[in-house]
């Protein structure tokens, strides 16, 4: 569980854990995983890192393998603005997927913002190094969710929209339910159910919905795949 030292991350992590799973939560630095010592001490393990730094994803990728199979990733780090959006919105989830040995499940989570992205890579700054769009990274990122699950049939690839919920990134007005922020990520995650073991979905609160025409294009796909692969030197 990335991005799990607040809001829909660590409440993902809070209910997986008391619903007896084995959970790896993960915090951008020292101090913030501080604040994850309550859900360590119920049994969690925790991977450290800013994901702003490549370098920092490769280590924690490296980390994850050594310790293990995953059985399932729900990519849920995520900032608003600044320089970190592409960073850490869309490279850290792709790097993350190129490098773990390929979990069953994959999560990615998404925001009705991405039905404003714009589904043009040109001029896109990877490295973060001017402001991006945040509807362009929830663009790509529900596009990486789709181009997985057409390219590894044996993995269960979904994209999931929160809402706009009340969170330190949605803000004490957010008119979404908190509760439900939550629940279809760790469903699509964990759960038997036929409905949970489709790939391919675009899900808010527990439906599946469709996404902006572009996640669907091969071709959008394949570019965007190659240009993260160029600018990371990480083939998927």
């Amino acid at each position: 569980m990335t991005g799990s030292a607040d809001g829909l991350g660590r409440a993902s992590a809070d209910s997986l854990l008391s619903a007896g799973h084995d959970v790896v939560v993960h915090a951008r630095n020292r101090e913030r995983a501080a604040g994850l010592d309550a859900l360590i001490d119920r049994g969690a393990h925790i991977v450290v890192g800013d994901f702003t730094e490549r370098a920092a994803v490769q280590r924690i990728a490296a980390e994850l393998n050594d310790a293990g199979p995953l059985d399932a990733v729900i990519h849920n780090a995520g900032v608003w603005s600044g320089p970190a959006v592409m960073p850490v919105n869309i490279v850290a989830p792709y790097l993350l997927t190129a490098l773990l040995r390929a979990p069953r499940r994959l999560v990615y989570l998404s925001s009705s913002s991405h039905f404003g992205g714009r589904p043009s890579l040109n001029g896109v700054d990877w490295r973060g190094e001017s402001p991006g769009s945040y509807s362009d990274s929830k663009l790509f990122v529900t596009t990486l969710a789709a181009a997985v699950a057409r390219l590894r049939p044996g993995v269960l690839s979904n994209a999931v929209d929160p809402g706009w919920v009340p969170t330190k990134m949605g803000g004490p007005s957010a008119p979404d339910d908190l509760e439900l922020g939550h629940r279809t990520q760790e469903w699509l995650a964990s759960s038997d159910e036929p409905e949970a073991l489709t790939t391919g979905g675009y899900w808010y609160h527990g439906q599946r919905l469709q996404p902006h025409r572009a996640v669907r294009d091969e071709a959008f796909q394949d570019r965007l795949l190659q240009a993260l692969a160029e600018e990371t030197g990480t083939a998927l």
